[in-house]
C-alpha cells in the first residue's frame, strides 16, 4: 500500500525533529560533520535520568549498539537508525539481541552467548553453569554440534534464564542440600538477579522472609514464590487496586487479595505462600492484617519514575523553594482559612449569640432571668432587636476570623506532617492530639481579643430599648480594654480551645478515614466532609463548654448587682457555690449546634478550597525539550529503558564491569 500524503509529512516532520535533537547534543565535529559521543548519547536517549535505578556505564551498552562500527562515535545517520529501533513493538529484546549477536548474522552461538554473558558482569557474581540440563534443552546435548539460536529462541531463552539462575544461585549456598538458605545468603540472591525490580524498603527487609513461619531459614519454597510475587507485580498491583476500590474502608486482608484475584484471572494465579508473602512485606510495621493502599506502596514502589509525555516533552514543572516562596504559601494557606472560616461563623453565627447570652445569664439569686432557653433567647433577640440584633458583632468575628482559622488549620496541618512515621505516612492517635491541641493553642493569640469583643458587643443588646444606654462600637470597646485587657480571660481560653481541637482534629481525621474510608486516591465527597466535620464537632464543643462558661464570665463587663470573678478558679467556686454544677453547660446545646455545623462547614469550605485551588497550581511551567523524539520519543525513551531491564534480569550489574578487569570465560 502506498503511503498517504499525512504520512509522508508525518515522516518529514520526525526528520526533522531527529535532526534538532541531535545537533543540540552532539558536541564533536569532525570535517564539518557533527559526531556525538557516548555522553551526548546517553543525554539524548535518556533526558533527566537520575541513574538510581540504572547506572549511567549500562546506558553505555545502547551506545555500543548504535556504534556499528566501533568508533566511539555516531553520526546522524547511526542516530536515526537506532531511534527507528526504538519504534518497533519488541524493541526491548531487539536491543538485546543485537547485543549478543556481535557478528550481525541474525544467529547467536552458544560461545557468543557466554562471551557477552561473561564480559558483562561482575567476577563476584555467582558463576552460571552453561552445563545445566535447562540450557542443554535450547541448544542442544551435542558439543560438536553448534546449535544457533535464532531471534525467537533467544527471547524465550532471555525470559527463563533468571529462574534458572535462582535455582543455581540457591544450590550454591544450599552447598549441604538441606533445602534451606540463611536470609542474607536469600539477599543476596534476590539483589543480584531482582534489585532493579524491587522497593528500597523491601531490599532493606528482605532477611525478614524467614519469620513468615517458624524458623530462622528460608526453604526453597519460599525463595521461588519471592521470586514469582517479583516478577507478577504489575498484576499484584492491579489487584490490590481492585480490591480496595471494592472495599468499604480502603482496605483488605488476604483473603479478599486472593478472592479478588480469582474473579480477575481466568486460573488461580497465587499460591497461598506467594500471599503471605505478598501481605508480609507489604505488612511490616502494620500488623493487623487489614491493609491500606498506602502499606502496599512500599511493596509495589520500586522507584522507577513514571513519565508524563506531555510534561516530559513539552512542559517540565518546576518547583519553587526559599523562603520568599515559604511565605507565598504561608499567605495561601491564610487566605484560604479566612474564606473557610468566615463562610462557616456567618453560617452560625445567630446561635453563637444566644449561646453566648445563655452562658451570661445568672441565676434567680443575682437577677432576673431574661430567657427561659435557647429558643426563647432567639425570639426574644428577634422581637426586641430584629434580624440584625442575630448578627451583633459579626464584624469583629470575620475581620479576626482569618488568622485565628488560618493559624489553627495551618498548624495543624504542619504538626501532623512533622509528627507522622515518614515511611508509612501512619500518625498515632496521642499524636494526632497532640498536633490539634498545639493548634489551638496558638490560635488563642487571636482568639482571646476577637471573642472579648464579640461577647461585649453580643451582650449589650440584652440591655431594654427604653432603658438610654448607647451602644459601644467595636473600636470604643477595644480603647476601654486597652491591649492587657483584650488578653482577659486568656487563660480559660486556653483551657477550652487546647483540648477543643485535640478532640475536633483527632476525630475528624478518623471519621474520614475510618467510616468514610479517604485514602490517598480516594477523596471524601463534599457531603462526606460536611458530615465528619459536623460529626467531629458535637464532642469537642460539648465536653469544653464548662472552660468556655468561665472564660465567657471572665471576658463580659460585669454589670451593677452581678458578681465579678478574679480569674479560674475564683469563677469556678463562685459559678459552683451560687448556680450549681450544671450552670457549667449553660448554653451547652447551643455551642454543639453552633461549633458542630460552624467547624463541618469550616473544614468542608477549606478542603474544597484546596482541592480548586491546589498550591502545586503556583508551579510555573517552564518549556524544556527533554525528549530525543516527540512523536514517539517518550515511548522509544521508556523501551531502551526497559530493554536494559531485561538484561539486568541477568545480573543487576550487568554492564557494569571494573576497569582492568579480564573475565574468564567457561569452556
Amino acid at each position: 500500500m502506498r503511503p498517504t500524503t499525512s504520512d509522508l509529512i508525518s515522516s518529514e516532520n520526525l526528520f526533522f525533529k531527529q535532526k534538532k535533537v541531535f545537533e543540540r547534543f552532539a558536541s564533536v565535529e569532525i570535517s564539518g560533520q557533527k559526531f556525538m559521543n557516548q555522553d551526548d548519547f546517553i543525554s539524548a536517549i535518556a533526558p533527566g535520568e537520575d541513574y538510581k535505578k540504572i547506572q549511567k556505564e549500562q546506558f553505555g551498552i545502547l551506545f555500543r549498539i548504535a556504534d556499528k562500527e566501533k568508533k566511539g562515535l555516531i553520526s546522524f545517520q547511526d542516530f536515526v537508525i537506532f531511534e527507528n529501533l526504538l519504534s518497533k513493538p519488541d524493541a526491548e529484546y531487539e536491543i538485546a539481541f543485537r547485543l549478543f549477536d556481535v557478528e550481525g548474522k541474525g544467529k547467536i552461538t552458544t560461545e557468543q552467548f557466554k562471551q557477552i554473558l561473561f564480559s558483562n558482569i561482575t567476577p563476584d557474581s555467582i558463576p552460571f553453569d552453561f552445563d545445566c540440563e535447562w540450557l542443554k534443552l535450547y541448544v542442544g546435548r551435542d558439543p560438536e554440534k553448534k546449535h544457533e539460536l535464532a531471534y525467537e529462541e533467544f527471547t524465550q531463552l532471555l525470559k527463563g534464564l533468571q529462574s534458572e539462575r535462582l535455582r543455581q544461585e540457591f544450590k550454591f549456598y544450599d552447598k549441604e542440600g538441606t533445602g534451606y538458605i540463611t536470609p542474607d545468603n536469600f539477599k543476596k540472591i534476590i539483589l543480584s538477579i531482582a534489585r532493579h525490580k524491587i522497593s528500597d524498603y523491601v531490599v532493606e527487609h528482605l532477611p525478614t522472609l524467614c519469620n513468615i513461619y517458624a524458623g530462622n531459614k528460608i526453604n526453597y519454597a519460599s525463595v521461588v514464590a519471592f521470586h514469582y510475587v517479583v516478577r507478577q507485580m504489575d498484576m499484584v498491583e492491579r489487584i490490590v487496586n481492585k480490591a480496595i476500590v471494592a472495599s468499604s474502608d480502603g482496605k483488605i486482608t488476604k483473603n479478599d487479595f486472593l478472592n479478588t484475584a480469582s474473579r480477575e484471572t481466568r486460573f488461580s494465579l497465587f499460591t497461598p505462600l506467594e500471599a503471605d508473602i505478598i501481605f508480609h512485606f507489604a505488612g511490616l510495621g502494620n500488623p493487623s492484617g487489614r491493609l491500606s493502599r498506602q502499606d502496599f506502596a512500599q511493596l509495589l514502589d520500586p522507584k522507577w519514575e513514571r513519565r508524563d509525555i506531555k510534561s516530559t516533552t513539552k512542559k517540565q514543572t518546576k518547583k519553587h523553594t526559599g523562603v520568599g516562596w515559604e511565605i507565598l504559601h504561608q499567605i495561601y494557606s491564610f487566605a484560604l482559612g479566612s474564606i473557610a472560616g468566615a463562610v462557616g461563623a456567618t453560617v452560625v453565627y445567630p446561635i453563637d449569640l444566644v449561646k453566648t447570652r445563655m452562658q451570661n445569664q445568672r441565676s434567680k439569686v443575682v437577677g432576673e432571668l431574661l430567657y427561659k432557653n435557647s429558643i426563647d433567647c432567639f425570639k426574644k433577640v428577634v422581637q426586641n432587636e430584629g434580624l440584625a440584633g442575630l448578627y451583633s458583632g459579626l464584624g469583629p468575628q470575620l475581620v479576626g476570623v482569618a488568622p485565628e482559622k488560618a493559624i489553627k488549620l495551618t498548624v495543624n496541618d504542619f504538626m501532623r506532617s512533622l509528627l507522622k512515621n515518614k515511611d508509612t505516612g501512619f500518625i498515632p492517635l496521642h499524636y494526632e492530639i497532640l498536633s490539634g491541641g498545639i493548634a489551638g493553642g496558638c490560635q488563642v493569640i487571636f482568639t482571646n481579643p476577637l471573642e472579648i469583643v464579640k461577647i461585649r458587643l453580643q451582650i449589650q443588646g440584652e440591655v431594654a430599648k427604653n432603658v438610654n444606654i448607647p451602644r459601644k462600637s467595636a473600636i470604643q470597646i477595644v480603647k476601654e480594654l486597652g491591649l492587657f485587657g483584650l488578653y482577659r480571660g486568656a487563660s480559660a481560653c486556653l483551657l477550652r480551645d487546647i483540648p477543643f481541637s485535640g478532640i475536633y482534629f483527632s476525630t475528624y481525621a478518623h471519621l474520614k478515614k475510618d467510616v468514610f474510608g479517604e485514602t490517598p486516591d480516594r477523596k471524601c465527597s463534599i457531603i462526606e466532609l460536611l458530615v465528619a466535620g459536623a460529626a467531629a464537632g458535637m464532642p469537642a464543643a460539648y465536653l469544653t463548654t464548662p472552660a468556655d462558661v468561665i472564660k465567657t464570665r471572665l471576658q463580659v463587663e460585669t454589670r451593677k448587682g452581678q458578681t465579678s470573678y478574679n480569674g479560674i478558679f475564683d469563677a469556678c467556686r463562685k459559678i459552683f457555690r451560687e448556680e450549681g454544677f450544671k450552670a457549667f453547660f449553660k448554653g451547652g446545646p447551643a455551642r454543639v449546634f453552633r461549633s458542630s455545623p460552624q467547624f463541618g462547614t469550616t473544614l468542608m469550605v477549606y478542603e474544597i478550597l484546596q482541592r480548586l485551588l491546589p498550591w502545586s497550581s503556583s508551579e510555573e511551567k517552564v518549556g524544556k525539550v527533554v525528549s530525543a523524539v516527540t512523536d514517539g520519543g517518550d515511548l522509544g525513551y521508556l523501551k531502551s529503558r526497559n530493554a536494559l531491564k531485561i538484561l539486568l534480569d541477568l545480573d543487576y550489574k550487568f554492564g557494569v564491569v571494573p576497569k582492568n578487569v579480564n573475565v574468564p570465560i567457561p569452556s
